[in-house]
Parts: structure tokens; C-alpha cells; sequence
């Protein structure tokens, strides 16, 4: 059998059981029966693959099960090949000659794949927050490449989409193209220093290179990410923040951002990298590149109609929106244990511009991380000292004045409750700078405390009433009573806030 003739090998996966079901893309075509999935290669070249000979067909497939295996254990087992046998039939990993190779999957369930669990507007917040720890848990694993240049890949990012983008012009205006290309590369000439930085320091990975939502599935109700590119290196030899912004500017283009806000943060608090706050720096570029990159490959899919030609201007617009983001401001939200700060700060995140929202500096998490502790592991009286809690403002002030230099925006959480610390913080930002104090009865905030579980904060009823004796000082921050629901506290705040 010629090695590109594969209509036989399709035909005898197609029937070889009942209810087969096909799926084709332009590089692969998959075969679902039972709980099993035969992925073949097609024999197709492009300029960033080539599948065109049996022996390339094979090496994919290697590739793709050494590249996702640790990403997702539990779908891919590993390579079969097709062979021909002596009476001329074809079998699986059977005596004959080797005609094709598959890679052999589990199989899921397709409804629950990440972009059709968002179609059913299933992504809340615990969901976002476990796939935020899944992303940094593919990252911690994914090999270092210190010699990548990846610098030079987004140059050339940025050409390509320059050049494919224009090609659409009964799509793009040459203009608003050029526009986009102009601020790409002007962010990319002002970021390069971060990004050799990054690359010298290990943050250019051997990552999954494809990360949208469609490549994520609910495995027993846990994200696991599958379908990472392998076929290109240079398409997954990235930093670490590039691949996560694909995933962040999918839920944002989805109407998703308060989720890409809680994917964001958890990714930041997992991957414990004071680093990663200067990274922020990137998001507005590489979000942007991402979504120029969907409007061209949307732009240009065979048979292209009215539906698909507005979603791609809808990706462009995104683009261009991403990538001049509004200035960044710090919202600080103090207040006494049980007023329920921590539930309005997160709230807020996702109404602090820029996208996907603001990143949250919880003094507790701080705490605890100082302490080398998990973020739920209760800590001695020792923790809590004068010079221990002198050290969390000047780590929470510190973090936040880094936040806000990387033109991101940040909520400090704490309790605030000297002078001295509202002022400290206030200096971390001091030209768009906007404070919060949430008061609450004695009552309230012993119910709330009481109520805790698996939470950062380690504050009881006893530290709850001995509060009632703090004297605050000279309180200038704007008093939010914050006896009522989450929702109405929230309602409260935000017409206190400025808008954006």
C-alpha cells in the first residue's frame, strides 16, 4: 500500500466494530468505539507539519504520546501500528507489515471537554480554580529549554500574522492591521529584556502549545489537558505565560473573564514565583497575539460563511483590544476578621481592569507562604508575632507595588488595621490608588468566622472579639457597611469605586 493511500486503513477502522464513530481534522482522523480512541496521522504537509511519509507518521505518534502522557496519563497508552497481514488483511499491532500507526487513547466523554462544558455555562469558580492549578501543575513538569530564542519566535509571531491577517482584507481593514501590528512589535521591543529574562531563568518550557478549551477535559471532575502540540517544537517551545494567555483569551472571548480572573490567580498562587508578577507585563501582548492568530485561522477556513467571518472580526477586535490595556489601579480592602474582606476582594478582581482582571494579594496566603506553609494549614501563635505580621505588610506591599509596575492591577487584602499599614500600602501606588474599610457588627462577624472551613484565614471568634478593642486611628478609607449579603457588600463597594 502506497504510504499515502490511506482510504483502506480509514475503511478498516471505520468497520472493523458496530457504531464507529470518525472525527477528521486537517492532520488526523479519529476513531471512537467503546472506551477506545485510534488516532491516525493523515498524510498531509503544511508548513508547520509534515506527516507525508509512514516513518514521519510514526515518529508523530511517538512524539505525541512522550509529549502528552504526563499531561494525562489516564487517556493516552501509547502507539499501535496497522499491519498487513499474509492473507492481505489489516489488523491491529497484528504479525503482518506495519502500513500505518495510530496513537491509542482512552476514550472520554466529548461533552466534557472544556469548551462544550463553557457552551452549557458549566465553568464556575471551583471549576476555574482547579483548572488553574491543573495549567500550573503541566508547567511544573514541562521541560526547561534555555537556548529557544523565543523572543525571535514571537518576531516572527507578529509577521505572520501581519502578512495573513492583510491577506483578509475583505475582512480586516489594512489599517486597524498595520495598527496592531505597530503596537505588537512596539510591546515586543519594550518587553524583550523580561522575556531573555525569563527564558535564562527557566520560564521557556517544552509546553503544551495549544491550550484552549478544547484541549481540556473533566477527567473524574479534574481538568487534564490533552491534544498538546508535537508535531512543531517551536510552536510549544514557549514561556510559560504565552501558553497560559491562550487559555485566558479563550474564556475572555467567551464572556468568561471573572473565571480567566480565578484561572489567573490560582495559577500565580501555585506556581509560587514572585516572577510570575512581573510576567504580567506580557499578558496584554501575548493575549492579543492569541487572539489575532484564532481571527486569521478562522478567516481562513474553507467555506468560510456570514457566522464564521464575524467571529473572526470578533477575534481581531479582541486583539486590538488587548493589546492597549487601560492603566492599572490598586484597590486595597481592609477591615476586621469576619467583615468579609476576602469574599469582596475576590469579587472585585474581575471588575478591575486590565483583563482578565486584577490579581488578588491576600495577607493570610502571604502569611503562610512566609511561613513555608500550605495555604490552608493552620499556623502556632507564633505565627501571628508583631514581627511576623510586619513582615507579611512588607512582603503584601512589596508584591502589590510589583503588580501595579507590570501595568496590571491589584487587590491588597488585609485587615488594615494601623496607620502606619494603610499608609504603607497607599505608597505602593500612589497615582491610582482607592481603599476600602468594611465594617460589620460583632455579631455578624462571629457567624462568618465561626462558618470557615478550608480557608486561608485562621481568625476565630476569640481573634474576632478582641478586635473590637483595635484602635483603628485616623480611618480616612471609604467605611463599607458590610452586614448584608456578599452581593449587596459588593453593589456597595463598586459605586464607591471610580469607574474604569
Amino acid at each position: 500500500m502506497d504510504s499515502t493511500d490511506q482510504q483502506p486503513v480509514f475503511d478498516f477502522l471505520a468497520t472493523r466494530e458496530r457504531d464507529v464513530k470518525r472525527i477528521d481534522t486537517h492532520a488526523a482522523s479519529v476513531f471512537l468505539s467503546g472506551d477506545r480512541a485510534l488516532k491516525v496521522k493523515r498524510a498531509v504537509r503544511f508548513l508547520f507539519l509534515d506527516f507525508s511519509t509512514l516513518e514521519k507518521r510514526k515518529a508523530a505518534c511517538e512524539a505525541e504520546i512522550e509529549v502528552n502522557k504526563p499531561y494525562a496519563p489516564k487517556i493516552y497508552r501509547g502507539v499501535v501500528a496497522i499491519t498487513r497481514e499474509a492473507d492481505s488483511t489489516l489488523a491491529i499491532n497484528g504479525k503482518g507489515t506495519p502500513v500505518e500507526y495510530a496513537v491509542d487513547m482512552a476514550r472520554f466523554d466529548e461533552t466534557q471537554t472544556l469548551d462544550h462544558v463553557a457552551d452549557r455555562d458549566d465553568i464556575g469558580d471551583a471549576l476555574a480554580d482547579r483548572l488553574g492549578r491543573a495549567v500550573a501543575r503541566a508547567h511544573k513538569i514541562a521541560p526547561v529549554k534555555r537556548d529557544a530564542n523565543f523572543v525571535v519566535t514571537l518576531d516572527e509571531i507578529i509577521a505572520q500574522n501581519d502578512a495573513e491577517l492583510g491577506g483578509s482584507a475583505d475582512l480586516f481593514e489594512a489599517e486597524a492591521v498595520k495598527a496592531l501590528t505597530t503596537a505588537s512589535r512596539a510591546a515586543l521591543d519594550r518587553l524583550r529584556p523580561l522575556l531573555e529574562t525569563r527564558e535564562r531563568d527557566g520560564s521557556v518550557r517544552r509546553c503544551h502549545g495549544d491550550l484552549h478549551l478544547g484541549n481540556l477535559v473533566l477527567i473524574d471532575n479534574e481538568p487534564m489537558l490533552f491534544d498538546a502540540i508535537e508535531f512543531n517544537d517551536k510552536l510549544a517551545i514557549i514561556d510559560r505565560f504565552y501558553d497560559l494567555a491562550f487559555l485566558l483569551m479563550d474564556l475572555i472571548e467567551r464572556d468568561l473573564a471573572p473565571a480567566a480572573t480565578i484561572v489567573l490567580n490560582r495559577y500565580i498562587t501555585e506556581t509560587g514565583e514572585d516572577s510570575d508578577l512581573d510576567a504580567l507585563a506580557l499578558l496584554p501582548l501575548f493575549m492579543s497575539l492569541r487572539a489575532a492568530i484564532r481571527a486569521k485561522v478562522t478567516a481562513a477556513r474553507p467555506k468560510r460563511d456570514a457566522a464564521l467571518a464575524q467571529r473572526a472580526r470578533d477575534y481581531f477586535a479582541l486583539a486590538q483590544r488587548l493589546i492597549a490595556p487601560p492603566p492599572p489601579r490598586l484597590i486595597a480592602v481592609g477591615g476586621l476578621s469576619g467583615t468579609g474582606k476576602s469574599v469582596l476582594a475576590r469579587a472585585l478582581t474581575a471588575h478591575a481592569p486590565p483583563l482578565p482582571g486584577a490579581v488578588w494579594l491576600r495577607s493570610d496566603v502571604i502569611r503562610k507562604r512566609l511561613l513555608g506553609k500550605a495555604e490552608t494549614e493552620k499556623l502556632p501563635p507564633e505565627g501571628y508575632t508583631a514581627d511576623v505580621t510586619a513582615r507579611v505588610y512588607e512582603a503584601l506591599g512589596a508584591r502589590a507595588a510589583r503588580v501595579i509596575a507590570a501595568g496590571h492591577s491589584a487587590i491588597a487584602d488585609a485587615v488594615f488595621a494601623r496607620a502606619g499599614e494603610r499608609a504603607d500600602i497607599e505608597r505602593a501606588a500612589p497615582q491610582n490608588f482607592h481603599s476600602l474599610f468594611l465594617t460589620a457588627d460583632l455579631e455578624t462577624r462571629l457567624a462568618r468566622v465561626g462558618g470557615r472551613s478550608g480557608d486561608a484565614s485562621d481568625a476565630d471568634a476569640k481573634i474576632a472579639r478582641a478586635q473590637e478593642d483595635y484602635d483603628l486611628g485616623d480611618l480616612r478609607w471609604t467605611r463599607v457597611d458590610a452586614s448584608g449579603s456578599p452581593e449587596e457588600t459588593l453593589r456597595k463597594a463598586l459605586r464607591e469605586m471610580p469607574s474604569p
